[in-house]
């Protein structure tokens, strides 16, 4: 320690010293105490190898217990500055020498280095006595040569500024001694030079003056006043000089420490003893003494921690003013009274998921008591993924144990707890709370891996038609899901032109008007991404299926209803109830119950006569012909759809009772009134033309009539017989649904001698019928597509 102070200089003694693992230096610093704030105490920054930028790039600080704040960096220069007046008794107290642990905390990357402020002693204190007069009774048969203690000065410095000696005012009578104590303190004692006469000098009044080894020196005075007594022979004197005893620091008020005993062989008043505390300083205050019974008991409770050790001087006066004295010694015993401490240093509020081991906290732990009963273990809950760390002595750092992941589990509430080792043991816990940052390592999945969306056709433009919906398990902007149309390996599938999509809702719009009967289903596949960097996506099947509206009315095929000349059925007289006249075809472009179709006889020429069934479109005699029937007659069938609402159309025949197809005329249906006044020539071309066709017709069957007819057989059984080979293939279907599936044939058989060939009958031939007759029977089968008019 220099003792040259007021030069104010630093002493600076860097000490490399391997305290942990990681190599860390303890620096130490000197410095006199009450020196003002903003002196520089070094630059650490250069003692340390650390460039001044880098301190504020690594957020260097200072951090000592308690987070007190008695040092400062500018960590743009790398100076350590005061950052105020340090008193050295304040700190430290009577703790030589008088250290301050402080540590130069890096957070980024975290580093940290040990350093040491001591603090030397200056002289800011004179000794001090506590009371301002000390009486002494001395006899005046006391020798020249007896001793006479004296109450020592008080000092709060130590070492050579605190008491070093002790003097008396000049007197012819006395002078003083300075002795050391145990403890290494001063204290003084009054030396009689020569014998005291009570009648020459009954009182005497001296100075006795403490001075301290500063430059220059301090010093304190008290008076002593000295009575001079009748001859007492026999000083008190204790049973032993020092007196030991250990004392629990949690001892209750007004406990029994020890008691001490003297004994006078004087008698009478000379003889009986009163006991006193000796020294009325800081030290003996814990204590009070019985003046009768010696016994000394605690006044205010003691504190292992404050002061560790007492010694009490205890003196025994006698009535004739001689006296004695001892020491007591006594020792505070600890016990565990003081929870730990923990001082937080840095804190990370996050830390990243799937980050490798990061320091969440620093912090460190400090337990005053002494022993086991100041040390301490710390440690986390169990099934965390953290773990502590400790750096170097009772300084910790809370780490992640392996990758987090935030989807499992966001937030953690680590509770850091420090235990003493002491009976019973103590313990402090501190909460803290982690948050776990999200990184985008989740990519979108939807809800479902296909959608299936049905639309019904001859939508609106630019309606609602489903939706799609993914979800990210990642949090922000990496949950933030948008969507898209990919591209379609479909050429043919102009999809940027039949839907759309909201990229942030995810709703699926048809942009036009769709037709089932052009397109009944089509499919493509959306992506969700999501925003973080790099993004996620995924992607997912939807079908769009459009439902069939009931928009296209029923069209009919047979017979057409194209404006041109009509159809003529031909129906012979002859024919049986339940005859096929004719088989309306029609057919619907719409789907299911929309293309059910059903036919009905709106209208007849004569009711009754003809029907039609509702499934298949066939139109049949009702009942048998009569003469009395008409000859032309006009239908009007109805085919009607199960839509809702019902489409429908209506298609016009024409019926003619023929009595035969050997009729040289065949008279046609009478043209619409209308018709025949807008036309009346067109009327006379079909009737001509239908005269000529019926004459060419009837000439080929005459012919062929009459070739069958020699067959000698044949002309006798006057019947025809129906092939049992194979139907040809060139007959027409009809189908009862619209469509032409079954097949009808139809057989014409002429009368074997008639003079006028007419039909024998018209009726569907059975293929499964066997022939008749035998081989010299001539056959003749004439077939006719029914539905269409062919022969």
């Amino acid at each position: 320690m220099e003792k040259t102070l007021q030069k104010r200089q630093v002493i600076f003694l860097p000490i490399l010293l391997l305290l942990w693992e990681a190599g860390s230096e303890t620096i130490r610093y000197s410095m006199p105490e009450e020196t003002e704030s903003g002196y520089l105490v070094a630059n650490l920054a250069k003692d340390l190898g650390l460039r001044v930028g880098e301190l504020a790039s690594r957020r260097a600080r200072i951090h000592y217990k308690g987070n007190k704040q008695l040092l400062q960096l500018d960590i743009k220069t790398g100076n350590l500055l005061l950052y105020e007046k340090l008193d050295r008794e304040v700190l430290c107290g009577a703790t030589e020498p008088c250290i301050l642990h402080f540590q130069l905390l890096l957070e980024n990357p975290v580093q940290f280095f040990q350093a040491d402020l001591q603090l030397a002693d200056i002289n800011d204190h004179s000794p001090e006595f506590l009371e301002k007069e000390m009486l002494l009774k001395i006899p005046e048969s006391v020798q020249p040569g007896t001793v006479f203690p004296l109450k020592i000065a008080q000092d709060f410095d130590i070492g050579s500024n605190t008491v070093q000696n002790y003097t008396i005012s000049p007197n012819s009578y006395f002078h003083v001694v300075t002795h050391n104590r145990a403890d290494g303190r001063k204290y003084p004692e009054l030396v009689l030079d020569k014998g005291l006469d009570r009648e020459e000098q009954p009182e005497l009044s001296l100075t006795l003056s403490a001075l301290d080894g500063g430059a220059p020196p301090r010093s304190g005075t008290i008076t002593v006043r000295i009575e001079v007594v009748d001859i007492n022979d026999n000083a008190p004197k204790f049973l032993q000089s020092l007196y030991e005893v250990q004392v629990p620091e949690n001892s209750p008020l007004n406990s029994l420490v020890v008691a001490v005993s003297a004994r006078d062989l004087d008698a009478g008043t000379y003889g009986s003893v009163t006991y006193a505390l000796f020294q009325g300083d800081e030290v003996t205050q814990p204590f009070v003494i019985d003046e009768i019974t010696g016994e000394i008991r605690l006044k205010r409770a003691l504190d292992f921690e404050a002061t560790r050790y007492y010694n009490v001087e205890i003196v025994v006066t006698d009535g004739g003013g001689l006296s004695g004295k001892c020491t007591v010694a006594v020792e505070v015993v600890d016990v565990n009274d003081n929870a730990p401490e923990l001082t937080m240093s840095t804190l990370t509020s996050s830390t990243l998921e799937n980050s490798p081991e990061s320091v969440v906290a620093a912090f460190s732990v400090s337990d005053p008591d002494s022993g086991d009963n100041g040390k301490m273990v710390c440690s986390i809950q169990e099934d965390l993924p953290f773990l502590l760390k400790p750096t170097f002595k009772n300084f910790y750092t809370l780490m992640t144990q392996r990758p987090l992941d935030r989807e499992v589990r966001a937030e953690y509430n680590i509770t850091i707890t420090v235990t003493d080792l002491g009976t019973p043991r103590l313990k402090t816990e501190h909460s803290i709370t982690v948050q776990v940052s999200d990184v985008n390592d989740n990519a979108p999945a939807f809800t479902q891996s296909s959608y299936t969306l049905f639309v019904r056709e001859n939508n609106s433009p630019a309606l609602h038609i489903g939706s799609v919906s993914a979800t990210d398990r990642d949090s922000g902007t990496n949950a933030q899901v948008t969507y898209s149309l990919l591209p379609t390996h479909d050429p043919h599938l102009a999809l940027a032109s039949l839907v759309s999509i909201n990229a942030d809702s995810g709703h699926l719009f048809a942009l036009r008007s769709l037709d089932y009967e052009a397109l009944r289903a089509f499919e493509f596949r959306v992506g969700a991404a999501d925003r973080g960097s790099p993004a996620l996506s995924s992607d997912a099947l939807v079908r769009v299926v459009l439902v069939d509206d009931n928009d296209n009315a029923p069209f009919v095929l047979y017979p057409l209803q194209n404006g041109s000349a009509p159809c003529t059925e031909l129906l012979p007289r002859q024919a049986e109830a339940g005859s096929l006249v004719t088989k309306v075809v029609a057919v619907d472009g719409d789907s299911g119950q929309n293309a059910w179709l059903s036919y009905q006889l709106l209208k007849a020429t004569e009711p009754g006569l003809f029907g039609v069934w509702a499934h298949n479109g066939e139109v049949r005699t009702v009942r048998l012909l009569s003469e009395r029937d008409a000859a032309r007659h006009r239908l009007l069938v109805l085919v009607k759809d199960n839509g809702e609402p019902p489409l429908s159309a209506t298609v016009t025949l024409h019926v003619l009772l023929v009595d035969g197809f050997s009729q040289p005329y065949l008279p046609l249906p009478e043209a619409a009134p209308e018709r025949a006044q807008a036309d009346s020539l067109t009327v006379y071309l079909v009737i001509a033309l239908a005269s000529v066709t019926s004459l060419f017709l009837f000439s080929v069957l005459l012919l062929v009539a009459v070739r069958l007819c020699r067959r000698r057989r044949a002309a006798s059984e006057g019947r025809c017989s129906v092939p049992g080979g194979r139907f040809p293939g060139h007959l027409v279907d009809v189908s009862g649904t619209g469509t032409l599936s079954q097949s009808y044939q139809y057989e014409v058989c002429l009368m074997g001698g008639s003079g006028t060939n007419e039909f024998k009958f018209l009726k569907p031939v059975i293929p499964s019928l066997p022939p008749l007759g035998t081989g010299e029977q001539i056959e003749e089968n004439i077939t006719f597509r029914n539905s269409f008019g062919f022969n």
